[in-house]
């Protein structure tokens, strides 16, 4: 072979991997920021620069209601609705990612290797610097019930959380928080008598504590609230000390993926050294990752917060929360609890106890 036609053939060789890229579209739903998603998102383009990727950040609803978009379906989908993903999974809109990242990454952050948590978020609270000059901030989801208790009129029309049946994250952390305590529904019956404002995002939360609408906010995404904190310092950011959720954005390829190839590269590479190396030095997302260091890693909030870590388990369990009965008596059971201490049940000695006794 002569030396030229070596030459030729090394050269071919060397593009292959860029000509395989050539102009190939990728398209990613996602629940997730994309001001906080940014130095990831650079990354990977700067890795993949002949990749197109269009990023929609959505709610997390909206990306659900886009999985089963027949005629329109993305390449990859995000959410932090991890019951609806897991939901979407089981029904068959994933495929099986076999890589050596895919392989390795943790079991707990995995299943059956078609969706993967790629991020450990806690769930946090959030108020005003000037909260404290009318009470003690609260430190654990006891101090916040103690709060709206013994400071209604004060709080009323200033706390916020998320409205479950807006969020699909909102919901899913509901759910969890009445797992973890016994006293979930007092706290969710404190928040209707002090007229709780629900929103469907945390940062619609974070921007009335700013603006000094809202004083205090409940079950926030600690990664929205961090970054935000850091450029907003009237805005106090606390990880509860009783016990703190942490959440996981799962992501998997879509079944109908037009762009597999693409796909698989941008879920290699979320779970890739170098994706997560990022997502642990450069965004509050929290890094799964054990072989990568920064500020925000999953081993680092460990160490910080200790054993009332109580990450939501990413497996098979998610999918009673998204059963329509359930989901149903959830919110019914929201409703009656939100307004309970405004219309307190009449005396019981009075009524007739056989019957319209809420049991």
């Amino acid at each position: 072979m002569s030396i030229r036609r070596v030459a030729l053939v090394w050269l071919l060789g060397a593009l292959a991997p860029s000509l395989a890229w050539a102009d190939n579209p990728l398209i990613v739903e996602a629940a997730l920021d994309r001001e906080v998603a940014a130095p990831l998102l650079d990354a990977f383009e700067e890795a993949y620069p002949r990749i197109q990727l269009t990023f929609r950040d959505r709610s997390t609803l909206e990306v659900d209601a886009r999985v089963a978009d027949a005629d329109d379906p993305p390449d990859v989908v995000i959410s932090s609705a991890m019951p609806w993903q897991m939901s979407r999974v089981n029904e068959g809109y994933a495929q099986r990612l076999d890589s050596t990242a895919a392989r390795a990454w943790p079991e707990w952050a995995k299943w059956r290797d078609e969706v993967f948590g790629f991020t450990f978020e806690p769930i946090v609270m959030a108020y005003r610097l000037d909260l404290s000059r009318h009470m003690m901030p609260p430190k654990t989801h006891a101090d916040m019930h103690t709060l709206l208790t013994q400071h209604r009129e004060t709080l009323r029309d200033k706390v916020t959380t998320y409205s479950p049946s807006r969020s699909g994250v909102g919901y899913s952390l509901f759910q969890q928080d009445a797992r973890y305590t016994t006293r979930f529904w007092d706290l969710v019956a404190a928040m209707g008598a002090a007229d709780t404002n629900l929103e469907a995002s945390t940062r619609a939360m974070l921007e009335g504590l700013s603006e000094g609408r809202y004083w205090l906010g409940y079950n926030l995404l600690g990664s929205y609230a961090m970054v935000w904190a850091q450029s907003h310092p009237e805005v106090i950011v606390q990880v509860p000390q009783d016990y703190s959720l942490v959440m996981m954005r799962m992501a998997f390829i879509h079944r109908d993926a037009p762009h597999p190839t693409a796909a698989r590269a941008f879920l290699d590479f979320l779970l890739g050294r170098e994706g997560q190396r990022v997502i642990a030095g450069e965004t509050p997302l929290f890094s799964v990752r054990s072989d990568v260091e920064g500020p925000y890693t999953a081993q680092r909030l460990r160490d910080q917060v200790g054993e009332r870590l109580y990450p939501i388990p990413l497996n098979a369990s998610l999918l009673a929360f998204v059963d329509p009965s359930r989901r149903t008596a959830f919110m019914e059971r929201w409703q009656r609890e939100v307004h309970r201490l405004l219309h307190p049940a009449p005396d019981q000695s009075a009524a007739d106890t056989s019957s319209h006794v809420d049991k």
